[in-house]
């Protein structure tokens, strides 16, 4: 019986650190993303830009095509790859910036969560939907308006699936989960706005250089370990530092 991943972002960051545990734990692994992942195991790759999401269907549906559900033990996808998106005031954004960043963070995992019910809709398996959300879904930080809206939006379609899913039998369990301060290009990211753009910058700067940063690896050992002793209830959104 096969226990399957399929992460989005798996080739970076933390969705590498996840794909790595995941697989370690013998789950075969399924990275989709832009770029193509490091090749230090085995696992499958699908190349898929998310901010154009009419592309998504397709690639979810080949994936799909190549697993079986009569030996399918569990399923899950780890809604993971996202994008701090432009760090400035929202008057200073352009709306071709905005759009990007909402279809990347937003609308992809919609489209990935939905094609995901519905292809595994009749699968007899343990089936779960893991959504990389962040505190930035309830704490504002002025210049982020995108990724705290769109993370924001995250936990909320994570409250309506799981109890659109918890009236289905054999139904798929949704979660939402706050890694905490990754070490990731993301982080770099903040660390190198100009003040002028985004105020808070000198508490990240402070993060990093007091070593207050969580590395992928450590994040990635922490979801795996809630996931695989059930403690990744329906409808619960977990930050992994209260844990």
């Amino acid at each position: 019986m096969d226990n399957v991943l399929i992460v989005t972002g798996g080739n970076k960051g933390l969705g590498f650190g996840l794909s790595k545990e995941y697989h370690k734990n013998g789950y075969r692994v399924i990275s989709i993303s832009r770029s193509n992942i490091q090749k230090l195991y085995e696992l499958e790759q699908y190349n898929c830009d998310l901010s154009k999401t009419e592309t998504i269907e397709s690639v979810v549906t080949e994936i799909f095509s190549h697993l079986d559900r009569e030996t399918t033990k569990k399923i899950t996808l780890i809604n993971n790859a996202g994008d701090l998106g432009t760090v400035n005031t929202l008057g200073n954004i352009s709306p071709e910036e905005i759009e990007y960043t909402i279809k990347v963070n937003l609308i992809a995992p919609l489209v990935l969560s939905s094609l995901f019910i519905k292809l595994s809709k009749d699968w007899p398996c343990k089936k779960k939907i893991i959504n990389i959300s962040s505190g930035a879904a309830v704490n504002p930080y002025e210049s982020w308006s995108l990724y705290c809206t769109s993370k924001a939006g995250i936990d909320m379609m994570t409250k309506v699936l799981s109890k659109e899913q918890k009236e289905i039998k054999n139904g798929v369990k949704i979660i939402s989960i706050y890694p905490g301060i990754v070490d990731t290009d993301m982080q770099d990211k903040v660390r190198n706005t100009p003040k002028e753009k985004f105020k808070s910058v000198q508490r990240f700067i402070d993060f990093y250089e007091h070593g207050d940063l969580f590395t992928p690896k450590q994040v990635a050992k922490k979801i795996y370990k809630l996931d695989f002793e059930g403690k990744l209830k329906n409808g619960r959104i977990l930050d992994v530092r209260n844990i």
